[in-house]
């Protein structure tokens, strides 16, 4: 994606566009005037303003609306929405029923007796909600199911309530585990062994140690129409690390688009500093085309030539302040610390604030054992809300003396 299909975000360093794109910062400043950022977090459970299903933004939202002091109930409003409209808003009020909000719990409960799309919003009761919140419901799913299109597929609530789910018929393929790597790259290696065997070969492959004769017969691992690799190449060449950069510099030359992506993709997990300059004009390319998508795998390549990569520094400050995909996010921040800690101090404090749980993670770990950042991890600690590995993370920062850093 690229910004010519893009929603039109507002400005990365207003209260707008920081919530839009999940920044801590955004949360921070709204704190300071609930009264004007109102619309500004409403808005973004009544619109999806993640650049990709891959960001978070549910727990980022339901947090603002219980630190803010707002109503639960236009959430609630938006239950009777589109399906999509629906589900954000019942991923909101799930985590807000959580934090003790009578209203979300009961608007929800409500629903499943009467809205459209209630059969969605019990399985997700079922998965958020103590089991003694919706056990109750019971009568009323098995009262509603028959007027659904079609039986559901998850198992819980149906199977606890005697609801008969659907069964994705599948054969099982025989397991490759048994065989012995020789035998594996034999199994690749003949040209009579069908596509499906040969991704099976490369599964067991990436459950063990890097086998060194996958490297030969990588040119000859792509699909029956020579378009792309096969499923689970990348990962088992992945696997050999800078066994296969020899290859890789032979395969990057290939007219096949696919081979010498995986070599080129090869060199750039392990090539010398004779590739720092590429990566650098990859970024600041991916910058000027505003691709929001990828960038993160060109930070990471980035960061371990640490300060000699000094020259992306700008570029990943740009990306992290400004991308809407904030599932990349933590990958920008991670390539700073490794490259250039100047100032990041107050990156970690502010990461403690945003969507994406692994940047939370990050900020919990990193911040400087300041008041505000303490007490916002003893925050983290102690909200219902919040991910399981977060409460974690900020149980353990804050049992060592005076929240020092590891």
């Amino acid at each position: 994606m690229s910004d010519e299909y893009a929603m039109p975000y507002a400005l990365p360093d207003s209260v707008e566009g920081l919530l839009q794109r999940g920044r801590g910062l955004g949360a921070v400043r709204a704190r300071q005037d609930p009264g004007r950022s109102a619309v500004f977090v409403y808005d973004g459970i009544r619109r999806d303003w993640r650049w990709d299903q891959s960001d978070d933004r549910s727990l980022y939202l339901a947090r603002l609306v219980h630190d803010l002091g707002l109503s639960p109930m236009p959430i609630v409003e938006q239950l009777s929405g589109d399906e999509e409209a629906c589900l954000r808003a019942c991923e909101v009020l799930v985590l807000l029923a959580l934090a003790g909000s009578g209203d979300a719990r009961d608007g929800l409960r409500a629903y499943v007796r009467q809205g459209e799309h209630w059969a969605r919003v019990l399985e997700s009761l079922s998965a958020g909600w103590p089991s003694a919140w919706w056990e109750d419901l019971g009568d009323v799913a098995r009262a509603r199911i028959g007027a659904e299109a079609e039986l559901p597929w998850c198992s819980e609530p149906w199977t606890r309530f005697g609801i008969e789910v659907q069964s994705r018929p599948c054969e099982p393929r025989p397991s490759l585990a048994g065989l012995g790597t020789a035998e594996l790259l034999a199994l690749l290696a003949d040209t009579r062994t069908e596509g499906a065997t040969k991704v099976d070969a490369l599964r067991a492959l990436t459950g063990r140690e890097p086998a060194e004769g996958l490297i030969a017969l990588v040119p000859s691992l792509g699909t029956s129409d020579g378009r792309r690799p096969l499923p689970l190449l990348w990962r088992a060449v992945e696997r050999l690390g800078t066994l296969a950069v020899p290859a890789a510099h032979g395969w990057a030359q290939e007219d096949r688009p696919w081979l010498a992506e995986v070599g080129a993709n090869v060199l750039a997990d392990h090539g010398g500093p004779e590739i720092l300059p590429g990566l650098v004009d990859e970024l600041v390319e991916q910058w000027t085309a505003r691709a929001w998508c990828g960038p993160d795998r060109t930070a990471r390549r980035l960061a371990r030539f640490g300060p000699d990569a000094a020259a992306a520094v700008p570029f990943l400050r740009r990306f992290w302040m400004r991308t809407p995909h904030s599932y990349e996010r933590t990958a920008y921040l991670e390539a700073l610390a490794a490259i250039d800690r100047d100032g990041l101090e107050y990156v970690y404090t502010e990461s403690l604030w945003d969507c994406e749980e692994t940047t939370r993670l990050l900020g919990i770990t990193s911040a400087p054992a300041s008041p505000e950042a303490l007490g916002r991890i003893a925050v983290l600690r102690d909200d219902p809300m919040e991910t399981t590995a977060v409460r974690a993370a900020a149980r353990a920062r804050l049992v060592a003396p005076a929240g020092q850093l590891p």
